[in-house]
């Protein structure tokens, strides 16, 4: 499908005043009422991990209307707290690698040390400072040999601007929300009326509209899917809403956060059987799927056909077009990659950091009903021939 021509002045727009601390966005939606193209649904998805972060600061407005632009089926965040409970999108649980914060010498003495899954962790913590001082600092790209134009030019963003993101795009765009370090947040930060990490969470959900089973009428028109490293909070919140879930399985030396299972015992075919009450699939590191030897790829584990014979979705993370992320199998190539894991391995969609490298794989490599309409239509005369040829 092609890119909305209309949507690249917003980018442009965004890079210019992206210093703002002010929304950009109406919230919500001004124009949630227009018609807009539906999600595909024909493919796997083109899942934006923390945008188009491969070429802009993950987790920015401006990463993630790229990645809209580039098109992405859903864009996928994680979502964190500040220290007085707003709900922002933030990957680590300290903000020195992708922030500014060093510079920030007013903050100096909110360092602090904290046990975070098991691992005492230092660093400045988004649970220490309130939304408006995170407001203050900028994004900065996470690795170095990416582009660093864009660092220090987008500010943090909330979890309500996020969504706004998603529902101001020119066509239908799902969202793809973790409930990130839920064990640490509910520790540190605390809400009226006993409330938990994750009923915020799913309340400002249900505030914008989104709602609805997996492929349901109402969750075609917001589609989103829930994903969490964390068991017991995707059990949790299935009391709250209907909406999908997704059940993230880490590397195989890291145990689940708040139950403290192994990965060979979340992988069995009997836990498989026990969480698709609560789950319409998982989300694997790649390497746990296809494990990895000297770079080089070794024999598929059955953990995609394991899913799916439960009726579990797959959708593996994460896929980078950087050389120092393709194993040497794909010959610094991401379309064999992307070639690899969509038709030989077979899953239901992938996160990625380059959205437009992977949309311009399907759009390649897909056939639209009228191309396969024409291309029966030429074999049966090409049978045709050929049987009349035999024939003489």
């Amino acid at each position: 499908m092609a890119s909305s021509h209309c949507f690249a002045p917003f980018v442009f727009l965004l890079l210019l005043v992206g210093c703002s601390a002010r929304p950009l966005y109406p919230l919500p939606s001004k124009e949630a009422n227009r018609y807009r193209q539906p999600l595909q649904t024909s493919r796997p998805y083109n899942i934006a991990h923390r945008g188009s972060n491969g070429e802009i600061p993950e987790e920015t407005a401006a990463a993630y209307m790229r990645a809209i632009e580039e098109g992405a089926d859903f864009i996928e965040t994680d979502i964190l707290s500040s220290k007085d409970g707003v709900l922002i999108c933030f990957h680590d649980v300290t903000l020195d690698e992708t922030t500014d914060i060093a510079k920030h010498t007013e903050f100096a003495d909110r360092k602090r040390t904290y046990d975070v899954q098991g691992v005492n962790t230092t660093g400045f913590f988004t649970v220490d400072f309130t939304l408006k001082e995170l407001k203050t600092l900028r994004v900065k790209q996470r690795y170095p040999f990416r582009d660093q134009q864009y660092n220090g030019k987008f500010p943090i963003i909330t979890f309500e601007e996020f969504i706004s993101i998603a529902l101001d795009a020119p066509r239908v765009v799902g969202i793809y929300p973790e409930i990130k370090n839920p064990v640490l947040i509910n520790q540190h930060v605390k809400w009226s009326n006993g409330k938990r990490f994750e009923d915020k969470f799913v309340e400002t959900l249900k505030k914008y509209g989104y709602k609805g089973s997996y492929m349901s009428k109402d969750w075609l028109k917001q589609p989103a899917f829930i994903q969490s490293f964390a068991p017991t909070s995707l059990v949790y919140v299935s009391n709250l809403t209907d909406l999908p879930k997704i059940f993230l399985i880490d590397d195989i030396t890291i145990p689940t956060q708040d139950t403290n299972q192994s990965y060979w015992e979340i992988t069995s075919d009997s836990y498989l059987s026990y969480i698709k009450e609560y789950v319409v699939g998982i989300g694997p590191w790649k390497d746990t799927v296809v494990p990895v030897v000297n770079n080089y790829l070794q024999t598929p584990t059955d953990l995609v056909p394991m899913a799916h014979a439960h009726n579990l979705q797959v959708h593996p993370y994460t896929f980078r077009n950087d050389n120092s992320s393709l194993h040497f199998d794909f010959r610094q190539d991401p379309y064999q990659e992307y070639e690899y894991w969509l038709n030989k391995i077979g899953v239901d969609g992938l996160f990625t950091d380059f959205t437009g490298s992977l949309h311009n794989y399907q759009e390649w490599t897909s056939f639209n009903q009228s191309d396969n309409s024409n291309a029966s239509k030429l074999l049966h005369k090409i049978a045709l021939l050929v049987s009349s040829y035999t024939k003489a």
